[in-house]
């Protein structure tokens, strides 16, 4: 006669229907008390068997809510759902976006528990033919704290993403910057509206273009008695909180005559809108702001911009305002402003940075001082 199991150590039967042997094991309760059951199938008694010691051997390590049905798209869902909560708005739309179009059509059917690292390293591998690699680290963070959340609920044993390095990706569109003759055609073309104020300022002062976008009236000081010049201080942005991106970026900022004369131009130009949109206007005290008040979006910026570089002769389409940024730091090395000075109007906390990101725009010290030289001591005659 087979002696029956001890408790808690499941059982096995024959499912007539399913012409299968079942594995089921009680592994806990839920919070309201009903009875958590995991069961596994085997077409004969032996891997049925095998199944079961899988299901206790998890019960054991912990693993005691998680199906064996659960996929990375559910991972990925759980986690856009509810890990991203007090992000950006954007942010979080760009993660959804990531992820739609890349991990979930590619790992999303896998089953959480099957994923390998041999699976992540493939894909990968193949995300890396026409993704960048700032691309490429996005969407594996987005795996990775997909199953890390996952592993914290019992989901998972580990987190294979761990495992796995993110290769290099195609190449992204450089930086550039505007030379001399095209910065000034772009600041001719500029005059006269919202948007070429926004540009004056960003190419003249070097601030980001979501510290510009935050800019209020009560933080422009363009009558200050010397020594004290007009400034602008740049203590808020458009990201989450209002913060600016760095600490070092939270400064006050002398502005060029050119700037004073284009804010003045500007807060004239906000008044008559101000008037025309009557009700409607919406006061939140901004220097750049749509026709009722309202804070600029991004992608309005990019177009505008794109309309200004155009009609200064430019290829709009190969511009974005950040290189108004650039930029900056271009004319300023050009005009022969040692690069720690540059880092310091720029906000960085060291000359590092500043090479880094702006490493085309910088000029080479050692070319700086041959130059130097060569000026100081000209060539003798003969």
């Amino acid at each position: 006669m087979t002696s029956r199991r001890s408790r808690g150590d499941g059982g096995l039967h024959w499912d007539a229907a399913r012409e299968r042997w079942i594995a089921s094991v009680t592994v806990g309760y839920s919070p309201a008390g009903k009875r958590i059951v995991r069961r596994g199938s085997g077409r004969t008694k032996t891997e049925a068997k095998a199944k079961l010691k899988e299901i206790l051997r998890d019960h054991d390590d912990g693993l005691v809510t998680a199906p064996h049905t659960y996929t990375v798209a559910q991972a990925v869902a759980d986690w856009l759902a509810y890990g991203l909560s007090g992000r950006d708005p954007k942010t979080t739309e760009k993660y959804q976006i990531l992820a739609g179009q890349h991990v979930i059509p590619g790992l999303g059917a896998r089953k959480l528990r099957e994923l390998s690292a041999e699976d992540v390293d493939r894909w990968l591998a193949e995300k890396s033919r026409t993704l960048s690699t700032r691309t490429l680290r996005d969407v594996r963070s987005i795996l990775r704290r997909s199953i890390a959340r996952a592993q914290a609920r019992d989901k998972v044993k580990r987190n294979v993403v761990l495992l796995c390095d993110t290769p290099a990706g195609q190449a992204g569109r450089p930086s550039k910057a505007f030379t001399l003759a095209q910065a000034e055609a772009l600041l001719v073309a500029a005059e006269g509206s919202t948007i070429g104020a926004y540009i004056v300022m960003s190419l003249l002062t070097g601030a980001r273009t979501e510290e510009l976008r935050a800019l209020t009236w009560a933080h422009v000081d363009l009558d200050a008695e010397p020594p004290v010049p007009p400034h602008i201080m740049v203590w808020r942005s458009v990201r989450l909180g209002g913060d600016t991106k760095t600490r070092k970026s939270r400064w006050t900022l002398a502005v060029p005559r050119r700037c004073v004369d284009a804010l003045h131009d500007q807060r004239v130009r906000q008044a008559a809108a101000r008037r025309l949109a009557g009700v409607r206007w919406n006061d939140h005290d901004l220097v750049f702001a749509s026709e009722t008040g309202t804070q600029l979006d991004a992608a309005n910026v990019r177009r505008a911009f794109r309309r200004i570089a155009a009609a200064a002769g430019l290829p709009a389409k190969d511009w974005t305002p950040r290189e108004l940024r650039h930029s900056f730091v271009s004319l300023l090395s050009d005009g022969g402003v040692p690069i720690e000075q540059i880092s310091r109007l720029v906000g960085h906390s060291g000359t590092s940075v500043t090479e880094l990101v702006y490493r085309k725009q910088i000029r080479p010290v050692v070319e700086d001082g041959a130059t130097a030289m060569d000026r100081i001591f000209p060539r003798a005659s003969g």
